[in-house]
């Protein structure tokens, strides 16, 4: 089964803005904080924001305290006004594209002009926009409706941002025929327009629709009334439990698109659930190698055994006798790291990755079992090699273990950063360099020396390890957002770091044999750039869309180690 994902499906600029700039109040603006009216129409959100304290505040009471803030929608003017009045630090969320709209109303209500509003008349986006035209608004759903309202001697014809580009499209030839002198605003979203267009597009390609979204969000509806109109099977959904499995098997091409307020998390889940389906009851090799697949990524064994083969690896490119044995301390350490890591951050997973959430939550005591166990281990290995290699395997295992402990008391750090997660893109960073550590650096010192073609093999195994990690932080990105996770995409953004991660690609696909060249490394280093400049078309292959967010990227990412083991193994047998 093929799946192609619209574009622009998820969130737009006015919602994610909305939607970060209420997850950082609690820490910006002084408390309770609350909405005005649902932030936007996604349960599945508002749902984690009152997961969060986030209440929703439905009527204006005489007195209130705390930190509202104004729906993405926007509200009548009076709203804020009266807000104010009772009390509450008014923060407004607005979408800047409704303000346009908002500002153009209120310029023109000054001068006299009538206004109309060509949306749902009880949608919050056109309640708002009418409190701005004081009395003197109408709402017309369709053209039937434009034509009964009377001609005024002049007027302006908006569009709600989300309206429909084929009715408004309809609206302004009949106004052009019949009401010359009124002002036209095409104020519909380019994001609407694009997602309209896309959906149109999509469905001419494809077997099936699935749209994503809320049911009470009117660009959704919108989406799934024009993929219906193609003629092919088309599915609004708003979670994963909604698809009709059943009836998507027999589709070998499945379009998904999303509303605007749909989260990225929420169409990762969807294109989860559509990939197992081909799987679902079936045997053969292929269903069998997709469960193997997904066990091995969930037990977090793949990319242990990923660890285990860039320390041998880096061992190998550095010129050092393998010593198989101690590739165990590199695997036991990522495996019990990255166990515990997802054991305390199993929250963002329930966004990011709900099906492994859902492994670690069924699973729990013995995985951290497991997790104390490869840890412990680690170190037992480590410690009969030597002190040096203990101590610093046991130090990157403190350093692990306290990432999410508060080490400065608030007094100390201002409530800002008391932990090592706190410090922007520490996580991204520690996670490289930890893996650079393990696999390159602790083999030499089990050697009891640490030759100069020890830095070449280090920072090679460094680089790889932080593309990989900030390729995944980068697929996560909203959900780290959402609780607080300061990953360099976060800090950077997200087109900063994708240009980072291709410079880098290239710059580790030149070391090695570099090093080679200058003697520092040995002729292992002439085969090795094979292995990034395959992760660089993989991740541009997802730029396109042709690789999209699942167990097959997520191993297809993870397998570039495990690759350049087996070129490091064919590289020793040939050379002997």
């Amino acid at each position: 089964m093929k799946i192609i994902i619209a574009k622009t499906a998820g969130f737009c600029m006015g919602v994610r803005r909305a939607v970060e700039m209420v997850m950082v109040a609690p820490q910006e603006h002084t408390p309770p904080i609350c909405t005005y009216g649902p932030l936007i129409h996604n349960p599945q959100v508002l749902e984690l924001l009152e997961e969060r304290g986030i209440s929703i505040l439905e009527t204006i009471p005489a007195k209130g305290a705390g930190t509202v803030l104004l729906r993405a929608h926007g509200v009548p003017p009076m709203v804020k006004d009266e807000l104010t009045a009772a009390g509450y630090t008014v923060i407004d969320a607005t979408c800047p594209r409704v303000i346009k709209v908002q500002s153009i109303i209120r310029k023109h209500t000054e001068k006299g002009f009538a206004t109309i509003i060509i949306g749902d008349r009880d949608h919050p986006e056109v309640v708002g926009l009418l409190g701005y035209a004081r009395g003197q608004g109408h709402v017309a759903a369709t053209l039937e409706e434009l034509q009964a309202l009377p001609a005024f001697p002049q007027a302006i014809v908006v569009a709600q941002t989300t309206q429909n580009t084929r009715l408004f499209g309809r609206i302004k030839e009949w106004a052009a025929a019949h009401r010359p002198h009124y002002k036209i605003y095409d104020t519909i979203c380019d994001s609407t327009e694009k997602r309209q267009s896309e959906v149109q597009c999509l469905a001419a390609l494809v077997d099936a629709v699935v749209v994503v979204g809320g049911k009470e969000s009117g660009n959704t509806q919108r989406l799934y009334e024009i993929a219906r109109e193609s003629g092919k099977p088309t599915f609004h959904v708003e979670s994963e439990a909604d698809l009709d499995l059943e009836a998507l098997a027999g589709a070998e091409c499945i379009g998904i698109t999303a509303g605007a307020s749909t989260p990225n998390w929420q169409i990762r889940k969807i294109c989860r659930a559509l990939e197992s389906v081909p799987y679902r009851g079936r045997g053969g090799w292929r269903g069998w190698l997709f469960r193997l697949q997904r066990t091995l990524l969930l037990t977090n064994i793949y990319v242990a055994m990923g660890a285990g083969c860039l320390a041998y690896t880096a061992v190998r490119l550095a010129g050092q006798a393998p010593f198989q044995p101690y590739l165990l301390p590199a695997m036991l350490y990522v495996l019990s790291m990255h166990m515990l890591n997802h054991l305390i951050g199993s929250q963002a997973d329930h966004y990011n990755d709900p099906e492994r959430a859902k492994f670690y939550a069924e699973h729990r005591v013995w995985l951290a079992v497991l997790a104390v166990a490869a840890g412990a281990s680690g170190l037992m290995i480590a410690a009969a090699e030597g002190l040096l290699p203990f101590a610093a395997l046991l130090v990157m295992s403190l350093l692990g273990l306290s990432y999410n402990l508060r080490i400065l008391p608030a007094c100390l750090s201002g409530g800002r950063i008391a932990r090592i997660r706190d410090i922007p893109g520490s996580k991204t960073f520690l996670i490289a360099l930890a893996w650079g550590v393990v696999t390159a650096v602790l083999p030499a010192l089990a050697a009891d020396r640490l030759p100069p073609s020890t830095l070449p093999a280090f920072a090679w195994a460094t680089g790889m390890a932080f593309v990989r990690t900030a390729f995944f932080d980068l697929l996560d990105i909203q959900g780290d957002r959402i609780f607080g996770k300061e990953t360099l995409p976060v800090v950077m953004g997200e087109a900063a770091v994708m240009r980072l991660l291709k410079r880098l690609l290239v710059l580790l696909a030149l070391l090695p044999p570099a090093a080679s060249l200058l003697g520092l490394a040995t002729g292992l280093g002439w085969i090795l750039p094979i292995c990034p400049m395959l992760l660089g078309a993989l991740i541009a292959a997802h730029e396109r869309g042709r690789i999209l967010p699942g167990i097959r990227l997520e191993f297809a990412v993870e397998s570039h180690f495990v690759l350049a083991g087996l070129l490091s193994l064919l590289w020793s047998l040939l050379t002997g």
